[in-house]
């Protein structure tokens, strides 16, 4: 049985040691692990523009971008590698909005080319941020 010194001592080691390694951790993540694993060197200006076109749309009132967003739609993280670009493509070029197993997707046919194009900048630049395995690879062909 500790005495109430004791404890109070081994309460405040541990809150001081944990605090300590909550610090360490956190200058790596911001040092080293969020440059590294986002690959922010590589975020163009068109993947930014096509960033501001998903918020400005509110894509992720349906969708869901590293499991964030609504559940609607699909998962759009790694579609970039899952379909392709050509694929997106169409999928913004639909006219009166892509339609696919009964759910409507609004119609954005109306983007320009440049638009389309830095959306699909911003998917392939996401496509390539590390996430630890995120999302996990889909057992049937979606």
């Amino acid at each position: 049985m500790l005495s109430k010194k004791q404890a109070k001592t081994f309460f405040l080691g541990g809150t001081v040691l944990f605090f300590l390694i909550f610090l360490a951790m956190s200058v790596h993540s911001l040092t080293v692990g969020i440059p590294k694993n986002t690959n922010a060197d590589k975020l163009t200006d068109a993947a930014k523009h096509g960033k501001l076109i998903w918020e400005k749309n509110n894509c992720m009132g349906c969708h869901t971008l590293m499991g964030e967003g609504a559940y609607y739609a699909p998962e759009l993280t790694r579609v970039y590698s899952r379909k392709g670009e050509s694929y997106i493509r169409t999928v913004l070029n639909t006219k009166g909005g892509w339609g696919p197993r009964g759910r409507q997707m609004v119609d954005y046919s109306h983007f320009t080319e440049e638009e389309v194009n830095d959306v699909i900048a911003f998917f392939e630049w996401m496509d390539n941020v590390y996430l630890n395995g995120f999302p996990a690879a889909p057992s049937i062909d979606d």
